[in-house]
């Protein structure tokens, strides 16, 4: 089967893309309708007389932050990553165009109601006109932005893609003609059976809070610097404050006036993988693949061709690849013999429209109908308002599906049985409203922990809804919700940032007994006296002078690679079962040799065994993101969120002898929804991405103690603050 070719060969050439003198006279026009205010943190206020201005405004702000940045989450999702890095991503590519169609895009576009069309017309201008204003600025494959590319690009999340667990490794396998068995895990939670990225969102309601007011934490977990801090005002009432995403024009995570929301990556199935029994055959000439649908119906499988530009030795090669699609839609691997085609929703005009309407929403019962479009395929939300409601929802679209089968797994195509029957209406799928609890806790978890007592039950929903396991922050999030009374910002934030490492609650037990059985003639009884009385006398809180913690990340670092990676999202999600698996199956000597192992490790390192965390976890923001044990850096007690800790810190080394921050607690925001607004929030390190910039690195201290900068969010306050105002082009 020849499902590729080499067809061309182009020098490499950048083209500079000249802007009319009507879109230049539009832009200047419009940028006269936008205030920017950057207050005392560098945080931009942006004012505008409609929504489509305060687009414009951010667009453009963005771009003066990090073009860099915009520009690359554009070519990721268009599948273009290959001219500008080379062969090495040309699956990864492949992937995205068979899974983002460009021409679905556009026709999304055209089809916009006007009012949408404006904000997405705004979106180009605003990255426009800052090309325009900065011919410094040099993109690096899009000289021109299009009101089509955010309909490829409709959810704010680091991992919007659903591919049923199916990875680019299955999808270069099909087209080298491999049949390999590949475990059906989502991408990001294939290294070491434990994912570095997640999030927290907690709700408090009035029950629970000194004031009388609902509050909300969120609190995403993502690669540093992964979305900007920013505040959109229009005339037309919006107000929307919070986390913004590259290249995005809504708030993704935030808040206004009247409600907030937080959105944690949800592992609820709404991808699935079909099995088709493809053969050959030859029609006039032509070779045509076919498969069954039903017991009777034969279809041939679709074919058209994709064409993937890569660098290459000076050249841009291109490569054609023949894609095939059957009903359910495009053939993404091969498994035992099986065509492996993916059924999802990753991008629609409706999920774009319900990320931008939920960041005006004016309570529980206006953001609950924005929730009834069910566009949003990646995310679970936690929502507090103004009027003392606290929500959540576990998911958002939802297929009905047949229960009887496992849709962890592929499932056969053939059979009209597997077809989705439609959509689950809202109150379907998992959620909780106003919970007698008081409180609500998801972690990337499991729903039925997320209330205590009034959590959702799990024999009333069918398994797809939601297959994630628990894990030990969505533990040490409930034990402290459940004890927590007279809720403040402050108080809240300081649950947000308890470092206890619950993972540690199942793990050292064993570890300990194997030590106490140890003869006393055994070297490992000397060896590893010192650290295990450490470890004994240890409160399992991450902190930047114990010694402990070091010994306990270190040495589980190490155990979490001895046990099978997981087969399925469920397994890979089951943090607690992992641990489990770590404590009962790696026997006890195994465990003390790697502590043992562990030992020498630092004392290779560091001329010591006994090394206090702070001194191994750093924070270093570089320029150019290259980390040097020789450069300042600040110590880190913070833990990482896969142990347990709930503000996440994940670390490792890069050629270093240090370990190095690069995931974890990024935005976070505290707010509470009274009569007026309060809010506090921290990013990593700085909003500025200019080393030379005092807001590059002025929040990394408070980043690393909890201790958050106060929320200008009223205008009066963000003019006493105002450090800079200015028209976009000044």
């Amino acid at each position: 089967m020849k499902k590729f070719l080499f067809i061309l060969f182009l020098p490499l050439a950048a083209f500079a893309q000249n802007f009319t003198p009507q879109e230049i006279s539009r832009w200047e026009t419009q940028a006269k309708q936008v205030t920017i205010v950057e207050d005392n943190w560098g945080v931009p206020h942006i004012y505008g007389k409609k929504d489509a201005d305060a687009v414009f405004g951010l667009l453009y702000v963005q771009c003066c932050q990090n073009f860099a940045r915009v520009e690359r989450n554009y070519l990721e999702i268009m599948g273009r990553l290959s001219e500008v890095e080379g062969g090495q991503h040309l699956y990864e590519d492949l992937q995205m165009r068979l899974i983002y169609d460009s021409t679905a895009a556009k026709k999304d576009y055209t089809n916009s109601p006007q009012w949408f069309k404006a904000l997405l017309n705004a979106f180009a201008d605003g990255v426009n006109y800052y090309l325009y204003k900065h011919p410094e600025t040099k993109p690096l494959v899009l000289k021109r932005f299009e009101p089509w590319f955010p309909l490829m690009y409709t959810d704010g999340s680091i991992a919007p893609t659903q591919t049923g667990g199916l990875t680019v490794k299955d999808l270069k396998n099909f087209y080298e003609g491999k049949d390999e068995a590949i475990s059906f895990v989502r991408p990001e939670l294939s290294i070491n059976n434990f994912n570095p990225n997640g999030s927290n969102g907690f709700a408090i309601a009035p029950s629970r809070t000194a004031s009388g007011n609902a509050i909300l934490y969120i609190n995403p977990h993502v690669t540093f610097y992964f979305r900007t801090e920013a505040h959109m005002v229009s005339e037309e009432g919006l107000n929307a404050y919070g986390a913004v995403t590259w290249g995005q024009f809504f708030v993704y995570q935030g808040f206004n006036e009247h409600c907030g929301w937080m959105h944690t990556s949800s592992y609820a199935d709404v991808a699935d993988v079909y099995e088709e029994a493809v053969g050959d055959t030859s029609i006039n000439g032509h070779q045509t693949y076919l498969y069954m649908i039903g017991s009777s119906k034969i279809r041939a499988v679709k074919e058209k061709k994709v064409f993937i530009s890569y660098k290459q030795n000076g050249l841009m090669v291109q490569k054609i690849f023949t894609a095939y699609e059957t009903v359910h839609g495009p053939v993404m691997g091969k498994r035992d013999g099986k065509w492996l085609a993916l059924k999802e929703n990753n991008r629609s005009l409706s999920a774009l429209m319900q990320s931008w309407l939920r960041t005006k929403a004016k309570g529980f019962n206006d953001f609950k109908k924005i929730m009834e479009m069910r566009s949003n395929n990646s995310n679970n939300t936690v929502f507090a308002d103004d009027k003392g409601n606290i929500a959540y929802w576990h998911g958002n679209f939802m297929p009905r599906r047949n229960p009887k089968y496992d849709w962890s797994l592929p499932v056969d195509g053939s059979s009209s049985e597997t077809d989705w029957k439609g959509i689950h209406p809202l109150d379907e799928i998992i959620h909780l409203y106003n919970p007698e609890s008081g409180w609500i806790q998801n972690c990337n978890s499991t729903p039925f922990t997320s209330s205590g007592e009034s959590s959702p039950r799990k024999e009333d929903y069918p398994t797809y809804m939601a297959p994630e396991g628990q894990n030990g922050r969505a533990v040490n999030a409930a034990r402290l919700l459940s004890k927590a009374k007279n809720v403040t910002l402050d108080s809240i934030i300081k649950i947000g940032y308890n470092t206890y490492l619950s993972a540690f609650d199942i793990l050292l037990p064993p570890l300990f007994k194997g030590y106490d059985e140890l003869s006393t003639n055994d070297a490992l009884k000397k060896e590893l006296e010192q650290p295990i009385s450490r470890l004994k006398e240890w409160d399992k809180a991450a902190s930047a002078s114990s010694v402990a913690t070091t010994l306990a990340i270190e040495w589980a670092t190490k155990l979490a690679t001895k046990i099978p990676a997981a087969k399925t999202t469920e397994a890979a999600t089951n943090a607690i079962g992992n641990f489990q698996r770590m404590a009962e199956t790696i026997s006890a000597n195994e465990k003390l040799s790697l502590l043992a192992e562990t030992r020498k490790d630092l004392e290779k390192l560091y001329g010591k065994w006994n090394v206090p965390w702070g001194d191994v976890n750093r924070y270093q923001r570089t320029a150019i993101n290259v980390f040097d044990d020789n450069a300042p850096s600040l110590p880190v007690g913070l833990g990482p969120g896969t142990w347990g800790s709930l503000p996440s810190f994940a670390s490792r080394r890069f050629d270093t002898k240090n370990r190095y921050g690069y995931s974890g607690n990024s935005f976070i925001a505290a707010v509470e929804f009274g009569k007026k607004l309060k809010a506090k929030t921290i990013v990593t390190g700085g909003e500025s991405f200019d080393p030379s910039s005092k807001h590059f690195t002025d929040q990394a201290q408070g980043y690393i103690e909890g201790k958050f900068k106060d929320v200008n969010f009223y205008k009066a306050d963000v003019l006493k603050k105002a450090e800079r105002t200015y028209h976009p082009g000044e």
